[in-house]
């Protein structure tokens, strides 16, 4: 199978068909075969949807490695030889209850001894860091088995060149699919753009408020889906205060783009958010168990706010934000911030923690 940018027929997948296809069989259970540039097959699965019919199968067809990243290798106490993945020689008597615990934290403190886990040294790690970006961008538990075919490989599996993956991720066209208008208590002056990527996955909303004209920097808000703050009303986070006070100020300018950005819980996906919601009720803070999860403080890609502005015609914003990096990412992303504008909302018994850790660990201007 192969995997051209461009396919020669117009009705067959391309690069980025299959990387969608191979995003929602890890999903699902199903291994992926990783192409090395030698012709070397590799089956990759993600350890939270392995079952036990499919690590036998996987035993049978050569030697596999678990690979953890290194937030999660150091939480382990294994060391991260390749820097940013370790490799862990699959035991013999490792079964599928072990390998979840490598890879899910939620029982670290009532069992912390996983080990000894002696991580490889030598060797190609290539295939590890491919299965960790799919694993990743599949929103489950960043860790994954990898088992080296010594036989005839499967036929049946998304294949996808090692070396296309391992490649910067591109960013996806964003194409605007439907706008209409939408009264809201805010404002009866608003409209709901929806826009949806090149490989079908998760759209992305921008609300306008008023009838901002192009030419002019808008008022504009990068606000990243919170399930829990923006619909329940959480008192564990400021997202919810956040995105009503961002769009009661553009109600009363008159004007102004919020974009909603589907990246719940800075990029990892609400089942990995609530697993974070849990170590943080075991005493850990919000990057610290995101850490012991296996992920970056902050996943998220806000590029793809820049792309959506550019798409609706505008180049210039005033953006409401205390995060220092949403603004930088705009710059590079070719949209002028003529000024960072504060969104500073009430703290509160149940928030301050989280607050304090994004003003020390995050660098947020509170």
């Amino acid at each position: 199978m192969s995997d051209p940018k461009t396919p020669s027929d117009p009705l067959s997948p391309g690069l980025t068909d299959y990387l969608a296809r191979a995003r929602a069989d890890l999903r699902s259970g199903v291994p992926v075969s990783l192409r090395g540039h030698d012709g070397s097959i590799t089956l990759a699965a993600a350890l939270e949807s392995l079952t036990t019919e499919k690590l036998a199968s996987l035993r049978k067809v050569g030697p596999g490695m678990v690979v953890l990243t290194a937030r999660r290798a150091t939480t382990l106490k294994a060391r991260p030889y390749d820097g940013d993945v370790a490799r862990i020689p699959l035991p013999d008597w490792a079964d599928l209850s072990w390998l979840h615990a490598l890879a899910n934290p939620a029982g670290d403190l009532d069992h912390p001894m996983k080990g000894p886990l002696p991580a490889a040294r030598d060797g190609d790690a290539a295939a590890a860091r491919a299965a960790i970006k799919l694993v990743k961008e599949a929103r489950l538990l960043p860790a994954a088995l990898i088992v080296m075919v010594q036989g005839a490989a499967p036929t049946d599996l998304t294949e996808i060149a090692i070396d296309t993956i391992a490649q910067p991720a591109e960013l996806l066209d964003m194409a605007p699919v439907a706008a209409a208008r939408l009264p809201m208590m805010v404002s009866p002056h608003g409209r709901l753009h929806i826009f949806r990527p090149e490989d079908g996955g998760e759209e992305h909303y921008a609300v306008e408020i008023g009838s901002p004209p192009r030419s002019e920097p808008v008022l504009s808000r990068l606000h990243s889906a919170c399930f829990t703050g923006d619909i329940l009303g959480s008192l564990k986070c400021d997202c919810g205060p956040q995105l009503r006070g961002a769009l009661d100020q553009m109600a009363a300018e008159g004007a102004g783009v919020l974009l909603y950005l589907n990246q719940e819980g800075r990029g990892i996906g609400l089942a990995n958010k609530m697993r974070a919601y849990a170590l943080q009720d075991q005493g850990f803070d919000t990057v610290e168990a995101n850490h012991r999860l296996g992920f970056e403080d902050d996943e998220r890609d806000f590029r793809l706010g820049a792309q959506i502005l550019r798409e609706m015609g505008f180049s210039q914003v005033r953006l409401m934000t205390n995060n220092p990096a949403k603004v930088a990412k705009m710059e590079d992303c070719g949209i002028k911030v003529v000024e960072r504008v504060p969104l500073i909302t009430e703290q509160t018994a149940e928030n301050a923690g989280y607050l304090a850790t994004k003003a020390s660990k995050s660098g947020h201007l509170l």
